[in-house]
């Protein structure tokens, strides 16, 4: 069925008219096959109009796909019972294939765009991850933050970080991935005033792996939504509970396609999925250019506002993650549960770029040094360095992106990060020498002279 009909059309690019209506009657196939083919007589009824009223011309007009679905029009709502709850990103990579200053720039730019759709389109939603994104922001556009932190007050830009950055799950052991949470947590809530308890998602689409710990760091510090797209090993699931072996788990969503997508008229074949699970009739489209930053393009928002007036067709909303996760997270106990690690994709990335590795383990550790020994300064009357801490912890963590400690980036990456570490050095070193002084100015060292 339909072959026919997609043949039709003999103009060297297919008309507008002759996209919808194959992509609607595409669409009332899967729908009928859904209700035990009740439809087909009427699909049949219509492919035949259309080729019919096509053998002269075979050019499928305006008119010609009106009538076609008006033929349809009884699969209308059904169609639309069905829901693509349509969750706009910008995937940013801290250091893959450039240095800082591009990164600084992507940020930027990207941030320029989205503000723009958001005042030209009035229903548009953005999510937005990563606490490093924020602070680029803070540190070289503040003007942008404010208006930012206006769409995020407003609801519109949905802040889908819960740690500092998409950090890679296998290298940085688990003292790390408690503080990409923490701070990235602290530093978000007090710039943009937003609860901690409102990041609820690790938004995890190109991390390289998943160690089998992750549901329990994560229910710790009260997230439990994760949305991942590589590593899966024998989980082949798009929506599922992952449960860690202390019995933590958190409900996933596992990007069936690839999570840098355009608008494309075949979203609409995928939103049975959720539905096949739960009984709920939405499913999750995520869409946005990335790595190199861009998000949604005025061209994608145009697209879900057009396919969403077409009669046979899927319902296109624009929506958050956390929508998303909220309306399915009734039906956990219905899902399909998974136990285990999901590891790993690019093997070979892991054993390049041996300076940055182990530049990540000496900084882990000379930072948990100055830690113990700041804290016992305190006890005696130091005053702990709270900032500085704080700062040198946070240029840890941007290290632990998922394309720099791996040795997935080029030179500039990784000279860059090596610089990081050395200021990390500095200022763990001068943290504990500065803790060390303090201490031993109070050892009293009467009875040893004597």
């Amino acid at each position: 069925m339909l072959e026919r009909l997609i043949n039709i059309d003999k103009s060297e690019k297919k008309s507008y008219f002759q996209r919808r209506l194959v992509s609607e009657m595409q669409f009332a196939m899967l729908l009928s096959e859904q209700n035990g083919h009740q439809y087909d007589d009427l699909i049949r009824e219509a492919e035949e109009y259309v080729v019919a009223s096509c053998e002269k011309d075979g050019i499928i007009t305006r008119q010609i796909m009106e009538e076609a679905e008006k033929i349809l029009m009884p699969l209308s709502p059904k169609a639309k019972e069905y829901e693509a709850m349509c969750a706009a990103h910008a995937h940013i990579d801290m250091n893959w294939q450039w240095g800082w200053d591009e990164t600084v720039k992507v940020v930027l730019d990207t941030t320029k765009s989205i503000l723009q759709i958001m005042e030209e389109y009035p229903d548009f939603k953005f999510s937005q991850s990563q606490a490093s994104v924020y602070k680029i922001l803070e540190d070289y556009a503040p003007e942008l933050l404010e208006k930012v932190k206006a769409r995020v007050q407003e609801g519109r830009w949905e802040v889908s970080a819960s740690t500092w950055v998409e950090a890679d799950k296998n290298m940085p052991n688990g003292e790390s991935a408690v503080r990409q949470l923490l701070y990235a947590k602290k530093y978000l809530s007090e710039l943009l005033g937003i609860s901690l308890d409102d990041m609820v998602l690790d938004f995890e689409p190109d991390t390289f792996g998943h160690h089998v710990n992750i549901p329990e760091i994560l229910r710790n510090a009260n997230v439990k939504y994760y949305y991942h797209c590589r590593g899966m090993n024998d989980c082949e699931y798009q929506l599922y509970v992952w449960r860690s072996p202390s019995g933590a788990e958190v409900l996933v969503n596992r990007e069936r396609n690839f999570y840098n997508m355009d608008t494309k008229r075949d979203m609409a074949f995928h939103v049975f999925a959720t539905a096949e699970l739960t009984g709920v009739k939405k499913t999750l489209q995520v869409y946005g250019v990335g790595d190199h930053g861009g998000g949604p393009t005025r061209r994608d928002v145009s697209r879900l506002i057009d396919m969403n007036q077409w009669p046979i067709y899927p319902t296109f909303t624009f929506t958050t993650y956390r929508e998303f996760f909220e309306v399915v997270e009734p039906y956990k106990a219905q899902l399909p549960v998974y136990e285990g690690e999901m590891n790993c994709i690019f093997d070979g990335c892991f054993t390049s770029q041996s300076r940055n590795k182990n530049g990540n383990r000496r900084s882990e550790e000379l930072m948990y040094k100055a830690e113990t020994f700041s804290a016992l300064a305190a006890l005696e009357g130091k005053t702990y360095p709270h900032k500085m801490m704080e700062e040198t912890w946070q240029k840890t963590l941007l290290n632990q992106f998922h394309d720099i400690v791996t040795g997935s980036g080029v030179r500039a990456t990784r000279e860059y990060a090596l610089g990081v570490y050395q200021e990390v050095k500095a200022a763990s070193d001068s943290m504990r020498n500065h803790a060390y002084e303090y201490i031993a100015d109070r050892i009293n060292t009467e009875l040893i002279v004597k």
